[in-house]
Order: C-alpha cells, then structure tokens, then sequence
C-alpha cells in the first residue's frame, strides 16, 4: 500500500465516521429536545441500524489492514497522524472484543432507557426505570469485561472517560476533598446565612431565554455555529465538528439562576469543542480530549467567572433590563452574594460550589459499589437517601429529586460523574496560572472575553484530543496537577463571601 495513498484513506475514514456520528447526533439531540412523546421505538430502530453501519465501518478489514499498515509506519508520520491512528486502533481494538449483535442492542437499550428516565422523572418511579439500569449496569460491566478480562471494570469505566483514571486515584482526591470541605461546611453552617430571596419569584420564560443569549454572546460564543434549546437535563453535543454546536437549557420560571448558570456552563464546553484547531475538524481529535478537561472548562466558566463578584456587577444591569420588577431593591453584591450561598441542597446541578463535590462523591461511591457486586440497583434509591443523609445532612422527599435526578446513567454515561469534581479542581489550577499573563478580574470586568477567551484557546482548546490528558494539564499547568489550589479557592471564596 502506497503511503501518500493510506493517509488520504484515513482521512476519508474520519470523514466518514464523523457523518454518521452527525446524523446519530441529530437523532438523539431531537428525542431530547423537540420529538413527540412516543416516538423513541422509532429512534431505537434507526440508531441500532446506523450503529451496525459504524461497527462494520470501524471493524472491517479494510479499515484494520488500512490502520494496521499506517501504524507499522508511524515513524513517517506526522504528530497529529500518529495520533489519530493510536486513538482509532485502541477504539476498534476493544470495539471488536464485542459482540456485534450485544453492540447493536445496547444502543437500543440506549434509546429506551432514555425515553423511560424521562417518564420515571417525571412520576418519580424508580421501579419503572429499575429494569433498564440493572441492564444498563449489567452490560457496562460486561463490556469492561470483554475489553480488559484482567482489569476492575470500574476502574475500565474511570479510563473511558479521563484516560489513567482509577478508583485509587479518586479514592485519594475525593479524601482529600473531604478533609477539607466538610470543617469548611461546618464552619459556614455556624454562621449567618446568606439571603438569597433574590434569585425566586416570577421569570418568565421568554425573558430568561433572552438572558440566555446574552450570556452566550457575552461569554464568546459564535452563535452562527452554536445553537441553544430546551431539555429536562440540560448538556451539549456536537455534530460531526466542532463546526456544529448545540447546548441546552432548562428553564424555571420560579428561579432564573438555575438556566441562568447552566446555559455558561454549557456555553464553556462549547467554547472547548468549537476552539478546536479547523484542521482537526472530521477527525477523532476534534473537541475534547477528555470529560474532566471538558468539565474543567464548563465548570470554570460556570463558576470561576460567571460566580465571581467581577461577572455578578457585569451582567446585573441586564437582570434589571429584564426583570426589573423582580430585581427592584436589590443590588449587584447581593447578587453576588446569593449565589455564591454555600447550603446543602438536594439537587447536584443546583449545588453551590462548596458542596459541589459531596454531591459527586456520592455517585462516585454508588457506581463503585455496583460495579463491583456489592450493592443492587434496587437498593440504589435507599443508599442513595442514607449517604445524603450522612454527607449533606437532609432528607431526599422522593427519587424524582433523589436518586432519578441525573440522567448520566440512562446515557449509559457510568464512570463519568468524577470527571467534575476533577474539573473544579483543574479549573482552579489554570485560574492561577492565567492570572501569571491575564488580568482576569478586570477582563471580566469592562465585559471583555477575548484574553481571557485567547488564553484557554491557546492552551487547551485548539490542541483538540492532540495530547493525552495528564500531557495536556502538565503543559498548560507547566507541572503536576495540585488539589490544593482548589482548595485555597474554595477558601478564599467562602471567606469573602461569609466574611470568615
């Protein structure tokens, strides 16, 4: 095989997986958003048939002779080609350890158990949903199994989503977290509360949407290449590039902080995907190299900056704009101050950024129970109330606002949930390292994105899924990844806001 001839054929392979990764994309984006009730049956079947597409495409022999060859002379590539073939033989490599048949009916199985978490949400049924996660967690297993017979299948789950993840690894973060974060909690717990009447009353939904795309373009979204709509879990997709961008919102019409905060935290994992290099696009190393580097950057504009005291004085005239009925009486720094409010809270989204990693932890430590046998879905929902109970202090009312509220594992999305708590962390370290060149606050501040933007762009954006996660931070860090930087902004942050 001719070599010039090989990497034009590797192209055109990634052209082709990103288009049906476009059209699966849409399928799934519009039974979130916009399809009628009854259709998921519809879905099930046109997604299991372009899965097979995909698993043939991926597995068949011309695409592994084609890789195989490419990978014998990888000396005589360049960087980014070297990359592109390690990341698609490691995909078919452990895509052909399964079954095509299991393969094809665990994205049925996908469809379903998304269609039924929304109806058991709704009525806060868990044993409606019950049979579709034992499922859900049953097959997980199963593949890690498939893939890596000698390896943990939850610590297989960790890898898919931040690469060298373990439960080791988490093990130790989460304990340290929780050395620091519980006395902090305890602390503020003994002090006057924050009000934070402000943020509830009457908002309608037209107005918040207004405020949504505000917010987009404040932030330095392309709203020409970045679409917004409306689901019960708000997240972000891409569709074949970072070229096509669509984030989602859930709106409240008795409290406008919730999408408020979720349309910038969206907005952050879109700025990620779509600052990709353009000569990335239609291959695997467009968007993202990884959830907890994605959530890293959501979560850094959710909280870094859209909670810091800076964003709060930026964005208060457009809520007096809007809303200036709701916002008559009240001020920028109490704003600021409602919601930075550190309580424990039922819901996880919702959940000020003290706590923040409590609500994580407690899905950490459930997956890792069923994964290993050693705790039943059926018995999620009281596990679920005990370690809120222990963790947080409250009393889960029911499992619409328990157990049911994420809809991680109706995605099958299993191994995910410490990827956040990871990206508060990673954020605070690149706070501290783009305050070395950037004056962040003052950015902020005069409502100007663009350093702050260009930074990010520079660093972690453009670079796609070129590097490896722990390459990628210690590039960006200029050294190791430290918890304690989060830590000391969690601090600093609590102490200005309780005046501890």
């Amino acid at each position: 095989m001719d070599l010039d001839k090989a990497r034009q054929e590797l192209m055109a392979l990634q052209r082709k997986m990103a288009a049906y990764g476009h059209a699966m994309g849409l399928i799934y984006y519009d039974g979130c958003t916009g399809a009628p009730k009854d259709t998921a049956e519809n879905r099930a079947v046109t997604l299991s048939i372009l899965s097979e597409e995909v698993y043939r495409l991926s597995t068949g022999d011309e695409t592994v002779a084609l890789l195989e060859f490419l990978d014998e002379h990888k000396d005589e590539l360049d960087q980014a080609e070297q990359r592109m073939v390690h990341l698609l033989l490691k995909e078919i490599r452990d895509m052909k350890k399964i079954p095509i048949d299991e393969y094809i009916a665990f994205q049925e199985l996908l469809v379903r158990a998304d269609d039924v978490w929304h109806t058991a949400k709704e009525t806060s049924d868990f044993e409606l949903f019950r049979p579709l996660l034992e499922e859900l967690f049953a097959t997980t297993r199963k593949f890690a199994l498939y893939i890596e017979p000698d390896r943990d299948p939850y610590d297989h789950c960790l890898n898919d989503y931040e690469e060298g993840l373990t439960q080791k690894a988490c093990d130790a973060f989460f304990s340290k977290l929780r050395s620091e974060i519980v006395p902090l909690l305890k602390e503020v717990a003994e002090h006057p509360q924050v009000d934070d009447s402000i943020r509830f009353g009457d908002f309608p939904e037209d107005k918040q949407e207004e405020l949504a795309y505000y917010l987009m373009e404040l932030i330095g979204l392309d709203l020409g290449h970045v679409g917004l709509s409306t689901t019960e879990h708000p997240f972000t997709t891409s569709f074949g590039s970072h070229f096509d961008e669509r984030i989602t919102t859930h709106y409240h019409r008795d409290d406008f902080v919730c999408s408020m905060y979720s349309v910038v935290h969206e907005g952050g994992h879109a700025l990620y995907d779509t600052g990709s290099a353009d000569e990335l696009a239609y291959t695997v190393l467009d968007g993202g190299v990884s959830m907890s580097i994605h959530e890293s950057q959501s979560r850094f504009y959710e909280n870094i900056i859209g909670r810091s005291r800076s964003f709060c004085r930026l964005v208060f005239p457009k809520l007096q704009e809007l809303f200036p009925e709701q916002m008559a009486g009240h001020d920028a720094e109490e704003f600021y101050h409602a919601v930075n409010k550190a309580q424990p809270s039922l819901i996880r989204t919702e959940a000020d950024e003290l706590t923040y990693s409590l609500h994580i932890m407690i899905r950490y430590e459930l997956e890792k129970k069923v994964m290993a046998g050693e705790l039943e879905v059926k018995d999620l929902p009281q596990e679920w109330n005990r370690m809120y109970k222990e963790y947080l202090g409250v009393d889960v009312p029911d499992d619409k606002h328990g157990v049911l509220q994420d809809s991680h594992w109706a995605s099958g999305l299993i191994g995910y949930f410490p990827s956040y708590a990871l990206g508060n962390a990673y954020g605070a370290q690149f706070l501290a390292k783009m305050k070395e060149s950037v004056d962040v606050d003052g950015c902020i501040g005069r409502g100007d994105f663009g350093p702050v933007n260009d930074w990010n762009r520079e660093r972690i954006w453009k670079h796609g899924s070129m590097y490896k996660p722990v390459e990628l931070l210690e590039r960006v860090m200029q050294g190791k990844f430290d918890p304690d930087y989060y830590i000391e902004y969690l601090r600093s942050k609590i102490a200005d806001v309780y005046g501890l």
